[in-house]
């Protein structure tokens, strides 16, 4: 199993990045996944989740109206759009697929890390 993101990278305020989560050895269609991230110092928080048929979408309060998550399941994909990105958005983002279709926030599998760095 594996999920591997990118898309991570130095963006100044305001800007935009693309996450993606391309996933392996499982099979996506049967798992909500979600998009975390961990700031230094903080703990792990969950950012958004989408359920298998991207049916129902969740977002923290922080991200909402900017961050939008999709998934193509037919190229076992999830991703993070994130706009109007902000300093407080610097942290380490990772994907993780729930133990079913719809988000627990119970995580199966976690991918590694992507680092997104917002500053001037």
């Amino acid at each position: 199993v594996q999920l591997q993101a990118s898309g991570g990278g130095l963006v100044q305020p305001g800007g935009s990045l693309r996450l993606s989560c391309a996933t392996s050895g499982f099979t996506m269609d049967d798992y909500a996944m979600g998009w975390f991230r961990q700031a230094p110092g903080k703990e792990r928080e969950l950012v958004a989740s989408i359920s298998w048929n991207g049916g129902s979408t969740n977002y923290a309060d922080p991200v909402k109206g900017r961050f939008t998550i999709s998934r193509d399941n037919a190229k076992n994909t999830v991703y993070l759009q994130m706009d109007s990105l902000k300093p407080d958005d610097t942290a380490v983002y990772y994907c993780g697929a729930d133990i079913g279709a719809l988000f627990r926030n119970i995580i199966k599998y976690w991918g590694q890390g992507t680092l997104v760095t917002v500053s001037s």
